[in-house]
């Protein structure tokens, strides 16, 4: 009887074995064979084929045996003895650093850290532990995933800084205010936001005023049938608003009082644009004169700035008072100083009307301006060494710029073909916002005294309001700045 042990395939190979021996070998018995040397290595080969290795041929297995070596053990919870610092490094190796063990052992240690098992210790401490049980992973910080595997980075000399996160800018208006009449002219400035919270409108030929604390809405003036409003200013303290009208005067009002303080002329047409510098007014006309005033002379200009080949619709002083821009339907941007009668500076790459005109209260010379639907492009110049910075082309009709007094960020508005609002950081210029809802030219802006809001006004007869910049104090928090809409009202 054959051995139980050796299989029919096997049983067949001896079988023909036994018939090609040579003759002398034909007592051979199957049921207790005794093989020469070379079968018997053969038949070794064959029951033994698992731990045989072949030099020349590969062997495949279809058992799939996993390694868990790559698995980080923590997340389950697991607690597992502190390795030591020799961990992995057999006796026989000497410790030295080039042995794979070793070598392993750092590895494991740098990507999963000091708690994840080794090989040898998979089944110890596992007893008692649902493997599977749910944890939450901390979030880990960028230092974590070093291949150094520094838990605190001031081993190297690095302080662990936070990472700020975008800040969130909300795209919908959270107050829109009907603004019947507001004109939809480009040279214009009818929109203007005081130190007391208080936003002044130009509507047709009169005066509103909207105390942004308690929503009362103020008529101020009326100029009369003959007359229109072209322009409103608030000075920078106090609650002197000034008016510039379609006949070339400037009123110099006491909003507190609702009081008419003087009227002055020198203008022979439209004044549509108003600057304040302390008790220093600066107004522009479609006359192409800038008229300096001192509201506590007796004369109704001090002096008479001459340089503009065309309506002047854009004027803003510095912050320090000594230098003020202003920007023409000449595609000229011109800066003057205090004693000047000519321009101290010109610029002549605008290829349309310089409307958009923002001193940047951050970096001292730094003046931004933007052209019209020709041009669609916000240039920056440095003031102090005369020297053209930058350019970006918006894609459309640049109408009002504004910088935030609280982050290094400016605001600029646009008319044909977008209306959008854009909300940009500087220096590098990249959009951090883009605000949509008016379906006219935004031609009108202003800011808030807080420096976070800011109110556009266009020829849709709507203003809006948008808050967009963060305060002082919370620049680096990534909470979502805005509100839903609150409703609608109506100036008037």
């Amino acid at each position: 009887m054959a051995d139980p042990m050796i299989s029919q395939s096997t049983q067949s190979k001896l079988n023909i074995a036994a018939s090609t021996t040579p003759r002398h070998h034909h007592h051979l018995h199957l049921e207790n064979p005794t093989p020469s040397p070379s079968s018997s290595k053969h038949v070794n080969r064959l029951i033994n084929s698992n731990h045989y290795i072949s030099p020349s041929r590969p062997i495949y297995s279809d058992r799939f045996i996993p390694c868990r070596s790559s698995s980080n053990f923590a997340l389950f919870n697991i607690s597992f003895p502190q390795p030591s610092a020799t961990a992995g490094i057999s006796p026989g190796c000497g410790g030295k650093e080039d042995n794979p063990s070793a070598y392993a052992a750092l590895l494991r240690n740098a990507l999963f850290g000091p708690q994840t098992p080794d090989k040898k210790d998979w089944g110890a401490g596992a007893a008692g532990q649902n493997i599977f049980r749910y944890k939450m992973e901390t979030r880990q910080s960028l230092h974590s995933l070093s291949p150094f595997g520094f838990d605190d980075m001031s081993d190297l000399g690095v302080s662990n800084v936070a990472i700020k996160t975008p800040r969130k800018v909300s795209r919908s208006p959270y107050k829109v205010l009907d603004a019947p009449a507001l004109q939809d002219d480009f040279y214009l400035n009818l929109v203007d936001w005081s130190s007391h919270n208080v936003l002044a409108v130009g509507l047709g030929n009169c005066v509103y005023l909207w105390n942004a604390c308690s929503s009362k809405v103020t008529k101020l003036c009326d100029l009369g049938n003959d007359d229109g409003v072209c322009s409103v200013g608030w000075a920078h303290r106090g609650t002197h608003l000034a008016i510039g009208t379609s006949n070339g005067k400037v009123q110099i009002w006491d909003a507190s009082r609702c009081k008419r303080i003087r009227t002055m002329e020198g203008h022979r047409l439209r004044v549509g644009a108003l600057a304040w510098s302390s008790s220093m007014l600066s107004s522009g006309s479609r006359d192409k004169s800038i008229l300096q005033r001192d509201i506590r002379a007796r004369e109704d200009f001090v002096s008479k700035l001459s340089g503009h080949k065309s309506e002047v619709c854009g004027l803003k002083w510095s912050y320090d008072n000594r230098e003020l821009a202003s920007g023409g339907n000449d595609n000229r941007l011109f800066v003057w100083n205090q004693h000047s009668s000519q321009p101290v500076l010109k610029y002549c790459d605008h290829t349309a009307a310089v409307k958009a005109i923002a001193w940047s209260p951050h970096l001292h010379g730094l003046l931004a301006s933007g052209g019209g639907t020709a041009d669609r492009c916000i240039r920056f110049w440095n003031t102090t060494t005369n020297s053209h910075l930058s350019c970006i082309d918006t894609g459309s009709q640049v109408c009002n710029l504004v910088w935030s007094k609280n982050v290094n960020e400016l605001v600029s508005t646009h008319g044909y073909s977008q209306n959008q609002i854009i909300l940009w950081r500087y220096p590098t210029m990249s959009k951090l916002a883009t605000l949509t809802g008016h379906t006219f030219r935004v031609l009108y802006l202003a800011i808030s005294p807080d420096g976070q809001t800011i109110v556009t006004g266009a020829g849709d007869e709507t203003l809006r309001f948008w808050s967009v910049f963060p305060s002082p104090k919370s620049q680096n928090t990534d909470s979502e700045i805005g509100a839903s809409s609150l409703g609608r009202t109506t100036i008037r």
